[in-house]
């Protein structure tokens, strides 16, 4: 269940979260509803690139846990979400009396896709989380009172799981999440916000992002009912924007590292992607390679059940064919049509069964209904009036009654040998361009040392206006090469050495780049450290061990540094790289607008449906 609203575009790639609720069952519903029915998806792709028990006894699960007697216990498998999600990770469903610290990530994960087991519900605290036309939005996590509201809500559908799109990580969350815990719920968090996220269009993974991903790790680690995090949202939605997913990707592998390097609990890191043409290429991507750079689990957001649909007509079944292969958790992470003949209809969640049935419960691990709150877009389980009461509506009452009619099947572990395997990389094509080399991993110490080095730099007052303008000019190739050691191309897998680096610093070995260009070549320039008063002259600091990483990098800035010092970031990353020929589009740029549609913190909760569906 998703906790408040996901504005359209924030979806990592784009513009502003959602929040939704979602509820166990087979399908994943796209965060902006469900227009996912396969029609022709070569016409799409073309028309879109033209336009650039609700207390269930858990005492004798815990019982069977520590006596390793798991013959009871029942295991789901995961789906694929917008992003990603291939095996299943299993949810917990302890009782009220019976705190979700029964079960950790450690018993979760790592053995194959039935270790996930997602009946996960979406909820939309929409009227919780919302965003003021500058980027900013409410953290429902952190308002007990709405939680005390809401939560026993969440108990009567059964929720095991919930979502958060974008949470605060200075707030205080430990009410909320000790309610959650108490009612027997775990939290999946989504890393990013809309200021600060991956962004598809202009896709960069640096050390901002890098601070707000692993803060909010920082933040969520602590609560034993906190299962895992999402590194992206529908990133990836075209075909003309597939690169982005390498710099996803090179945040799943960071914040994996992070989450070792601080030796915290085993935590899973995971993606979430829409039902889209580039699914089986997205899919596989996240899972291939190394294990350390792979997601942990897949989320899948599909909307192609709608009305009286079927487990043909809805194209699940094919869906379940290509992902029972998969090696990791696939769960859908919305799902929920509420439109048939393109009119909006009170849902019955019909595919609720479907979903938990035999046909596919040996492939997904649930899914995720969108969403809580009612909202303009009308998918609402509960309407919230100006006294802040909850009311119920049909789809709520709907959802329930089909939830209690799931009977989802599993296997004993001890009866479970799991024989999938990591998928192969994507080909590079017309249909795929994101390239297997990953961009280098945030290193606050390279960057610090690439500054010493410089003869001029960004003054520390530089806004944001000033760093796009000259981003702009300097980074455009017709005006010369002064950003190579600073872009980043995920198709070619040509990354400056510096790429990852703040925005700051970034525009800092610009300026420099152009004023040591006109020191050397333009004599008439007598102010080449100037930048209409952004920048200034110092005298370059280099030893130790920056001096071995300036040389490495070179003056260009794209040799691979080898010897990097300690910094937050551990993970050596894809290796920056020779010259890039990318544009200066590539490069992310601070303040970016995400849309206007309103965000508010997204909030995934997962539900049991029928018997105890417990993965061990």
């Amino acid at each position: 269940m998703v906790m408040g609203e996901r504005a359209a575009g924030f979806v990592d790639g784009a513009v502003a979260p959602r929040y939704h609720y979602s509820a166990t069952n087979g399908s994943l519903d796209s965060p902006t509803g469900p227009d996912n029915k396969d029609k022709d998806r070569q016409a799409q792709v073309s028309a879109r690139c033209s336009d650039k028990s609700t207390a269930r006894d858990c005492q004798s699960v815990e019982e069977s846990v520590k006596t390793n007697d798991l013959e009871n216990v029942i295991v789901q498998r995961g789906r694929e979400g917008k992003g990603r999600h291939k095996s299943k990770v299993v949810f917990a469903t302890p009782s009220p009396t019976h705190p979700v610290s029964i079960i950790d990530w450690s018993v979760v994960t790592g053995h194959g896709i039935r270790k996930f087991y997602a009946d996960n519900f979406e909820e939309d605290y929409s009227s919780n989380g919302t965003i003021d036309g500058k980027d900013t939005y409410t953290d429902p996590l952190s308002d007990s009172k709405i939680c005390g509201r809401d939560v026993p809500l969440l108990s009567q559908l059964q929720t095991n799981t919930i979502r958060v799109y974008a949470v605060d990580p200075t707030a205080n969350h430990d009410q909320c999440m000790q309610l959650l815990a108490n009612a027997g719920i775990y939290v999946i968090a989504d890393l990013g916000e809309p200021k600060t996220s991956i962004n598809r269009d202009t896709p960069q993974w640096n050390l901002e992002i890098y601070n707000r991903y692993t803060a909010v790790v920082d933040t969520f680690s602590k609560y034993t009912n906190t299962l895992g995090f999402f590194a992206g949202n529908e990133v990836t939605n075209m075909v003309n924007n597939t690169e982005a997913s390498a710099f996803v990707k090179a945040a799943v592998r960071d914040i994996k590292a992070y989450i070792v390097q601080k030796k915290y609990r085993p935590l899973g890191v995971g993606y979430a992607t829409n039902d889209d043409d580039q699914r089986t290429e997205l899919a596989n991507y996240f899972d291939c390679g190394n294990a350390s750079t792979a997601i942990d689990f897949w989320g899948y957001n599909i909307y192609s059940w709608c009305g009286k649909s079927s487990y043909q007509d809805s194209h699940y079944e094919e869906r379940t064919e290509e992902f029972s292969k998969y090696n990791v958790p696939a769960f859908f992470a919305e799902y929920g049509c509420n439109k048939v003949d393109d009119k909006v209809v009170d849902r019955t969640f019909s595919e609720v069964p479907t979903l938990y049935g035999s046909n596919m419960s040996q492939v997904w691990s649930g899914g995720i209904v969108y969403m809580y709150y009612q909202e303009a877009n009308e998918y609402g389980l509960v309407s919230v009036g100006s006294d802040d009461l909850a009311t119920k509506r049909a789809d709520f009452t709907a959802l329930s009654s089909q939830i209690a009619k799931a009977t989802p099947s599993g296997v004993a572990m001890s009866a479970y040998s799991p024989s999938n395997k990591a998928q192969a990389c994507p080909t590079q094509d017309a249909m795929w361009a994101a390239n297997s080399t990953l961009p280098p991993s945030p290193n606050e110490a390279v960057c610090s040392c690439m500054v010493q080095s410089l003869n001029c730099t960004a003054k520390s007052n530089i806004d944001d206006d000033a760093i796009e303008t000259n981003f702009n000019y300097l980074c455009d190739p017709h005006n010369g090469d002064f950003c190579s050691g600073i872009l980043a191309n995920g198709s070619t897998g040509v990354y400056g050495a510096y790429s990852m680096c703040n925005a700051q610093e970034r525009i800092s070995w610009a300026f420099n780049a152009f004023f040591m260009d006109q020191t050397k070549n333009n004599a008439q320039n007598t102010d080449p450290c100037n930048f209409k008063g952004a920048a200034q002259k110092q005298t370059p600091k280099v030893s130790g061990t920056c001096r071995t990483v300036v040389s490495q990098a070179g003056d260009s800035g794209t040799g691979a540094i080898t010897a990097a010092p300690s910094s937050t970031s551990t993970s050596s990353g894809g290796g920056a790289a020779s010259s890039s020929t990318g544009a200066a589009s590539a490069l992310t740029i601070p303040g970016f607008s995400y849309g206007v549609l309103p965000m508010a913190v997204y909030l995934t909760f997962a539900a049991l449906a029928g018997a105890a569906m417990v993965l061990l």
